[in-house]
């Protein structure tokens, strides 16, 4: 039986990975601010099915963690905490800059498919599914939970990309998004210390 608690958390704890600031979402904004709102959703949808890619191989080698032994799950729980920290730490720097950096703006034309490379070309996305899941998935769960909490991720994913290209084609967001980015980075950097603590506490919980 699929535990409805904790596929939210699972979705939860993705959809924070998913909705941080980084160089998919920020150039999904700098899309929906230059060229609109339907030109960022179908760019949008090229990073979504980009992370449907890693999701699927992550949702793979879950099985076959859940199928194997508590110890190897307890140290890929361990794996992603330490992850979260990793981001926290990232979005902690981030917050400290003065600098707003810039913003990397693709080329024009093909908006699909340079979406769908750009997160096709950072595997280090895999890593971030196999953080969500393991956070609500455990040992006594079976192929079902894990396709089903892939599912609902999936569905954050395409949920986070389309707020990012309806909130960025409104006038002003770039410019207001500037103005409160380090505050929005020590949110993020504390929402990813949380999660990634609770991960790590829950590896070795019995």
């Amino acid at each position: 039986m699929i535990d409805l608690a904790s596929l939210a958390i699972t979705a939860l704890a993705f959809f924070v990975v998913a909705v941080s600031p980084g160089p998919a979402n920020i150039s999904n904004a700098a899309v929906a601010m230059s060229f609109g709102r339907r030109t960022s959703l179908v760019y949008g949808a090229g990073l979504s099915c980009g992370l449907i890619f890693w999701g699927l191989i992550a949702a793979s080698g879950m099985g076959a963690v859940l199928q194997s032994s508590l110890y190897v799950l307890m140290v890929l729980k361990l794996l992603g905490g330490l992850y979260l920290l990793w981001l926290a730490w990232q979005s902690g720097r981030s917050a400290l800059r003065s600098d707003a950096g810039k913003v990397s703006l693709p080329g024009k034309g093909r908006w699909f498919w340079r979406g769908l490379i750009l997160n096709l070309s950072n595997p280090k996305s895999v890593i971030a599914w196999m953080a969500a899941l393991s956070v609500g998935l455990g040992p006594e769960d079976g192929l079902v939970s894990v396709v089903v909490a892939t599912l609902v991720c999936i569905a954050a994913g395409f949920l986070n990309n389309a707020l990012y290209s309806l909130l960025f084609s409104v006038s002003g967001m770039m410019t207001g998004y500037r103005r409160f980015r380090r505050w929005i980075d020590g949110v993020v950097a504390g929402l990813f210390a949380i999660a990634g603590l609770g991960l790590i506490k829950s590896a070795f919980a019995r």
